[in-house]
């Protein structure tokens, strides 16, 4: 009934602004033959309205009994095989109706000579109206016949844009019409692209996220538009306002306020779910919460997390359970170490310098809600099937159709801008691109993850979807293909997009060679580093970013971030630049160190998020100054002129007791020294003689420095 009360909502709002308007008559029936009048197959038509031509699809077939049965589809209401009623035909004439929807909507008319077209009459409350419809190819087999030929130009375009190998699938209505592979999975050993190639999808991960998501929607047990703390209490942003009030659809329509901050999770392979969602609460904003879209890895990350706490199970166990099982996805995985167990897995390329180069798998388990899975195109074919045919796989409804199309929706301006009239700027849903492509809405995300780029894409109102998976990094080539094969099923206008991209990709690498050149104009020449490299090596931290580690090996200095070691080269005064290194993350990415007020290297600043100011990492104090065994050997009294000063061990922690006055807390700071917690003006050292005993103190005050001899017990 919610198909019928759209349908004739539809065509009456048309049908009461056209009431003065005549309808045309019907036309004679001309002689035919019995034969001819067969109406199995199917029909593709239009309803001539006084304002517009409501596009029609028909299908019919005879059933056991040898009745007709029959179904109508209205793209542009996303009407699809709604059930006919009272099918009949008469040797000439041809008739059937739309139950269930007010008005009593119903088609009469006469079949051609030839049988191939009926023209007629279509009826609702009380108005008549021409219609026609011509037999044809049902859609699956149209979009067959379009993609006759498709081999060649993938193949031809794989060459062009340089990509190791491709698994494509087209998929209408129930029907997957094309799945194949080309070229190689692995290069070096020559083994082909199947359909069955398991690939990194990338972020269309995203979408399964919401999708499982949208079904504890259906259950009740979560909802778009509460806050998320109402199911995790200490959820918490740096914008503690937002923090209060983000929502899951927030999570994942990219609206949080938050820019990427990437850098966070990247090859992070310590921090836990929990450990990043719980970092959130750390890292700046760039704008106010729905206010801009700006990609956010960590919201959908999130996202899994309400997920997992919503359900019980790891985000894996509940994905697997309502979309991998019900859309007998059995082979798709979520780590790239589960791929390399499989007899039919793609290797990951990248190209540098001009050619196709292996590169080491990325294990990104922890950031699995926003990128983990892995899956060949003939399994995401089932994934496309239920985004098509309104919620339903093999005739099972495994999503709610209403909560499946909030999903399609725009919620969110990307703040993009036409390229070509005929496109329009994208829009975001939830965990889904909308935009308008020639004519055609269209539902789509990409996904890229290290040495792999994907494409899933959608066509709800057509039925019709596309899957497109490469081992190569960071490339173009499964859009392209995508708008080459709807350009060919939809029959629009012919656009080379691939020879049009393989050619800016050569002028793009042409002017990236030359920009490389000029870098070092940046550099001021003639300048010295402020300390001793040594000085500069320790350990930093930052409460979002986590740890970072400095250290000198020979006369390099060099520094690790999430298991990622890249050496530094001078570059100018206190700036280092990253160098070349096996895991090339952090290539030409420069670290600025930063002096405090007493001369210490005290922190470094790293331009870890490009919307925002460099990320600062403070140094953090010698770990000696921390450790039992320091502190019982400083632990003791000594002797300021005519004051006695106490110093005693807490834990792992020291006090500083001066008779008159209240115990001080010591907190260990940089340059061996410790500062009074609750005086943070004032600092001490503790001065060792030549054999390593403590002899005293060095109290550092504004008015002058202070020594204070140790009293031996």
């Amino acid at each position: 009934m919610k198909h019928a009360a759209r349908l004739f909502i539809f065509l009456f709002a048309v049908l009461l602004a056209a009431l003065a308007a005549p309808p045309l008559p019907a036309s004679a029936a001309p002689p035919l033959s019995a034969a001819a009048a067969d109406l199995s197959g199917h029909w593709d038509g239009e309803i001539v309205l006084p304002s517009m031509k409501l596009e029609i699809g028909l299908d019919f077939g005879k059933q056991r009994d040898g009745t007709w049965k029959g179904s109508i589809s209205i793209p542009v209401q996303n009407i699809k095989d709604m059930a006919l009623a009272n099918v009949k035909t008469d040797g000439s004439r041809a008739s059937f109706e739309i139950p269930g929807v007010p008005g009593n909507p119903a088609f009469s008319g006469a079949f051609s000579a030839d049988g191939g077209k009926i023209s007629g009459e279509f009826t609702q409350g009380g108005q008549k109206f021409p219609f026609e419809i011509v037999r044809g190819l049902a859609p699956a087999a149209k979009a067959r016949k379009a993609l006759e030929g498709f081999d060649e130009v993938v193949i031809k375009g794989l060459d062009q844009i340089k990509v190791p190998g491709a698994a494509i699938a087209v998929i209408e209505g129930n029907e997957i019409i094309y799945a194949k592979g080309f070229g190689f999975r692995d290069l070096e050993k020559k083994l082909p692209v199947t359909a069955d190639t398991l690939m990194a999808i990338g972020s269309c991960t995203k979408a399964f996220t919401t999708f499982a998501l949208g079904t504890l929607v259906d259950q009740g047990k979560v909802d778009w538009d509460k806050p998320v703390r109402s199911y995790i209490p200490w959820f918490r942003l740096y914008d503690v306002v937002a923090g209060e009030r983000l929502t899951p659809r927030d999570l994942v329509t990219h609206r949080s306020g938050l820019p990427r901050h990437d850098f966070v999770w990247y090859n992070n392979f310590t921090a836990t779910r929990e450990d990043l969602v719980r970092r959130l609460a750390f890292l700046p904003p760039s704008a106010d919460m729905r206010t801009k879209w700006q990609y956010n890895n960590l919201m959908f990350l999130t996202a899994g997390y309400l997920v997992e706490t919503l359900t019980g199970k790891p985000w894996e166990d509940s994905v697997r359970m309502l979309v991998f099982n019900p859309l007998g996805m059995a082979r798709s995985n979520f780590s790239v170490a589960n791929s390399q167990k499989d007899s039919d897995f793609a290797e990951p390329y990248v190209e540098r310098d001009g050619k196709l180069t292996k590169m080491p798998f990325r294990n990104i388990t922890t950031m699995g809600p926003a990128g983990s899975i892995n899956s060949s195109a003939n399994e995401m074919a089932h994934w496309v099937m239920v985004h098509i045919n309104d919620g339903k796989y093999r005739g099972r409804q495994v999503i709610d159709p209403a909560t499946l199309n909030d999903m399609h929706s725009a919620y969110m301006p990307t703040g993009g801008t036409a390229t070509r009239p005929d496109i329009s700027p994208a829009d975001y849903g939830l965990g889904w691109f909308i935009d308008s492509y020639r004519g055609h809405q269209r539902v789509d995300h990409g996904g890229n993850i290290d040495g792999f780029s994907a494409l899933m894409c959608l066509f709800p109102n057509e039925r019709l979807g596309l899957v497109v998976l490469t081992n190569k990094n960071g490339t173009p080539f499964p859009e392209l293909v995508a708008q080459t094969a709807a350009d060919r099923i939809f029959g629009l206008e012919a656009v080379d997009w691939i020879g049009d991209a393989a050619k800016r990709q050569a002028e793009a690498e042409a002017a990236e060679k030359a920009a490389e050149q000029k870098k070092t104009t940046r550099r001021r020449p003639g300048t010295t580093p402020s300390h001793k490299l040594e000085e500069y090596a320790g350990d930093y931290w930052n409460p979002g970013y986590g740890d970072l580690v400095v250290e000198l090996k020979g006369n390099q200095l060099r520094f690790t971030y999430n298991a990622i070691t890249t050496p530094l080269e001078h570059w100018h005064y206190d700036t280092f630049n990253g160098m070349k290194a096996d895991d090339p993350t952090f290539q030409d990415l420069k670290l600025t160190f930063r002096t405090d007020v007493n001369g210490n290297v005290a922190a470094v600043a790293a331009p870890f998020e490009q919307t925002l100011d460099d990320i600062v990492f403070t140094k953090k104090p010698d770990v000696r100054l921390s450790d039992p065994a320091y502190l019982r050997k400083v632990a003791g009294t000594y002797k300021l002129v005519s004051q006695t000063i106490t110093i005693g061990q807490r834990g792992k922690g020291l006090t500083l007791t001066v008779p008159g006055q209240p115990t001080y807390d010591l907190v260990p700071e940089l340059g061996g020294e410790y500062s009074l917690k609750q005086v943070k003006t004032i600092s001490l050292k503790f001065i060792e003689d030549v054999k390593g005993n403590v002899a005293g103190i060095e109290i550092y005050q504004p008015n002058g420095i202070f020594e204070a001899q140790r009293v031996k017990e």
